[in-house]
């Protein structure tokens, strides 16, 4: 009993003498650990702490930037992959709306062709049977000078002179010599040129040349020159042939002797239209001399402004001053018992 008493205190004893306290740094050599461990801190930014079991931890101010560098980073990408996703979303909403603006916009643009489609067939039936609808009456009344009842029945004229336009096609289509001069000309509808000089020949007396024949049939509507009369066209050239001012007549009658289109009668195109108003006598050597001369003569009558060609303000002013020659290239109109002749058998 008494030796397990001793061993015991020996123990502690010993267990004491074993730990060492730490020492208190002096101003000697303390000091000198002391500044090693300042100028680490000073140089390092070192911190020293002592942990529960007696050891010391170091921890550098870099380590400690390191790590809030580290943090900052992974928000700053976490920032801009957001700002991304929503860049990217926009993008798409952009798009989605673009497209159903397009959407829109195509099957808007596709029910105005098809309602445009429908007017025109509408229009081309109401052609062929003679009709016209409130609408195209309306406004023909604004562009022409008949009433509706005369507009009425020149729809009427129209359909029959439509009519035997289709059966001459069918019947040029018949012989194969004519059939390929009658395909060309078969899918366009109205008054082709035949028609139209038989018209001008057997209703308003037109005995003329050729060449002025297919000029008339090519200025009467401008907007479609050379093409079949479609109705509103002629119409509208009818009411000027019939009914227009002299000024209309007129510019109608420049369109007729401007062969070229060019917007002037030279020389050339007068001798073209003249050489065959003067009687050729035999003993003539050169009977172009006289036509010549006579250009020459029509040419200052007509060249107001010396150029040596007549405009259309060459013509007007001069047709303006002596309306007799409004005819002077040929006869492009129709006489006046002529136009009262056709306005009686209207029976309106």
């Amino acid at each position: 009993m008494h030796v397990l008493c001793q061993c015991r205190l020996a123990g502690k004893a010993g267990a004491a003498r074993g730990r060492t306290p730490t020492p208190t740094p002096k101003n000697g050599a303390g000091g000198s650990g002391s500044g090693t461990a300042g100028a680490g801190v000073t140089n390092g930014a070192q911190a020293t702490t002592t942990g529960g079991g007696g050891g010391v931890v170091v921890v550098t101010a870099a380590a400690a930037a390191a790590t809030t560098s580290s943090g900052g980073g992974a928000a700053a990408a976490a920032r801009s992959t957001l700002h991304a996703n929503t860049t990217i979303l926009k993008t798409v909403s952009v798009f989605l709306a673009s497209g159903k603006r397009n959407s829109s916009n195509q099957s808007k643009a596709a029910a105005a062709a098809l309602q445009n489609k429908r007017q025109q067939r509408q229009r081309k039936m109401d052609e062929l049977s003679g009709k016209i609808n409130p609408k195209l009456l309306d406004n023909l009344r604004k562009k022409t000078r008949f009433t509706k009842d005369e507009l009425d029945a020149l729809c009427r004229i129209y359909r029959k002179l439509v009519s035997n336009c289709q059966y001459a096609a069918k019947t040029l289509a018949s012989s194969s010599s004519s059939a390929a001069i009658a395909k060309p000309h078969a899918a366009v509808e109205g008054i082709d040129r035949i028609v139209f000089r038989e018209l001008l020949h057997s209703t308003f007396d037109i005995v003329t040349e050729e060449i002025l024949m297919e000029r008339i049939f090519c200025s009467w509507d401008k907007a479609h020159e050379g093409l079949p009369l479609r109705l509103e066209g002629w119409l509208i050239g009818l009411s000027t042939f019939l009914r227009g001012t002299p000024a209309e007549r007129a510019a109608f009658c420049f369109r007729v002797y401007d062969l070229n289109t060019d917007g002037f009668i030279t020389k050339d195109e007068m001798f073209t239209l003249l050489r065959n108003c003067l009687i050729k006598q035999p003993q003539d050597e050169d009977p172009d001399e006289g036509v010549k001369d006579l250009v020459e003569i029509v040419l200052k009558k007509f060249d107001l402004d010396k150029d040596g060609k007549v405009s259309m303000d060459d013509f007007m002013g001069t047709v303006a001053a002596e309306p007799l020659l409004i005819e002077a290239f040929g006869q492009c109109l129709p006489t006046d018992s002529a136009v009262v002749s056709f306005f009686s058998t209207l029976q309106v």
